[in-house]
Formats: C-alpha cells, structure tokens, sequence
C-alpha cells in the first residue's frame, strides 16, 4: 500500500518542480494546499525497478488520462450534483458519460484505499444535504404559490411576531413570488432576484429595496421561506385531521349506530 500511494505521488508530481496553487478557493486554503503539495515533491524519491515493474502494470488498470485537476472537478461534481447525477457530472467535465460511469463505479468501491476519503465523502455529503435542502424549499414554495390564482398580487405570509418594520409586505410577497419564479435551486438566483427587483416598475422609487445586495436579499428571503415552511408544514399536519373528520361523518350517514349518537337522542330525532 505505501507503495502505491508513492507511486501516485511520483507519477503526478515527476514532471514538475513547483506546486502550483490550487484555484476557486479562499487564499489560506490555496497557500496551505500548495504547501503541502510542495513538501510532497521535495521528499518524493525515484521508484526502484520493483517498484517501476508495479508502476506499469498499475497503469494498465487505471485511467491514465485524468489529471488531478480532471479528479477534483469529478469530487466536485458529486458536491454540486450529487453521486447519482453523473449525466450531470459528465456534461460538466465535457466527458463522456460511460467513461464517469465507469470511474464513479471504480472510485466508490476502491474509496478507502484513498488516504483523504473521509474527507472526500464529507465534502461530497454536504452537497448532497445542500442539493436535498434545495428541494424541500422548493416543494414549500410551489405548495404556497399553488394557493393563490394570483399570488403576485393576492399572497400572504403568516408572519407571527417575525414581521419586522424593515421589508412592507408588498416587497416580501414579491420576493418570494419572484425567487419561486425564477427557481430557487438555480445557482446565482439572487444575483438575477437583485436585477428583477431593480426592473421592477413599482418599487422604481423604493430606494431601500433596489439597494440591497444579493446578499442582504438571500438573508431575507431564507426568514420568509422558513415562515413559509412553517406554515406549509402545519397545513400537512391538519389535513389528516381534516380527512378523518370527513370519514367519520360519512359513516355517521350510512350507520347512525356508528355516528356516536346516544339512542335516546336518535329516537327523540327520528319522532320528530
């Protein structure tokens, strides 16, 4: 085993000198990454002819076109798509799909043997949650718009004693409205909420509105959508109720013995 991971590191650091820093992360992280990958190239030694008679016949069972680069937008992929949407994943990475389907299978079932895997796993699990959560507050939007033929004009938040005096109801039944237009699980939807708003023709004199960031309009969106959740959640929970008061007064109709009636009130009924 520590042959192989010494090979893994020889073969992809044996044609450079220099780490190179690691891009689409904050700049401690890039430093610390690139710090590490250099002490790896500075302690890295030539490979023993046992060794390299292990190197060749590891390289005819492995993907020898992927660059490390090519395996972390694949982690990456999993993290914003999920390890089942390799379609996605592939269109991506603008690789085909059979051949992510044949890493993601190789990459799943050989996990343990990489030295990182917990941590890839939770890098990957975290986006999963994020993409889940994505969708329950989709379902809470579409269960709250469908209530309102024109919920533009017509929708109404249960606000409790969360109003607050910043936002008027008008600019948060649009923002809710105009987020669920747009689709919350897209990926800049607040960036786009931002531009609606400032295109708005009723608020074009709602100075307060039109200066918020994207930001500031995502934070009050995640209140009103959790309002929202709440309300849509406590809905659910009355339905059954509901539903079982409406059964019991359909059997009260075909059996009035059922009906929980006492007898000497029916008859009293039925002489009248």
């Amino acid at each position: 085993m520590e042959c192989f991971y010494r090979l893994a590191i020889w073969m992809h650091y044996k044609k450079r000198n220099n780490a190179e820093r690691p891009k689409d992360v904050p700049a401690k992280e890039a430093e610390k990454r690139q710090a590490e990958e250099q002490k790896l190239i500075n302690n890295a030694r030539p490979l023993t002819d046992a060794e390299q008679e292990e190197k060749a016949e590891l390289l005819t069972q492995a993907v020898t076109d992927w660059t490390k680069r090519e395996f972390q937008q694949f982690i990456r992929g999993n993290e914003k798509f999920g390890r089942d949407d390799l379609e996605s994943i592939a269109k991506e990475m603008e690789r085909p799909l059979e051949e992510i389907q044949a890493y993601a299978k190789v990459f799943w079932e050989r996990l343990d043997e990489l030295q990182d895997s917990e941590k890839l796993v939770s890098q990957i699990e975290k986006g999963e949650a994020r993409i889940q959560r994505k969708h329950a507050v989709k379902k809470a939007l579409d269960a709250k718009i469908a209530k309102y033929k024109a919920p533009f004009q017509q929708l109404r938040i249960s606000y409790g004693t969360n109003k607050g005096k910043t936002y008027t109801e008008e600019e948060d039944r649009f923002l809710v409205c105009e987020t669920h237009r747009l689709g919350y699980d897209k990926e800049n939807v607040f960036e786009e909420l931002r531009q609606s708003v400032r295109m708005a023709p009723q608020f074009r004199f709602d100075w307060f509105l039109k200066s918020r960031t994207a930001m500031e309009l995502q934070r009050r969106c995640n209140t009103l959508i959790t309002l929202i959740e709440r309300e849509m959640g406590e809905v659910a929970e009355t339905k059954p109720v509901v539903a079982a008061a409406a059964d019991k007064k359909k059997v009260a109709a075909k059996d009035p013995a059922k009906s929980g009636v006492p007898a000497a009130k029916k008859a009293k009924t039925s002489a009248k």
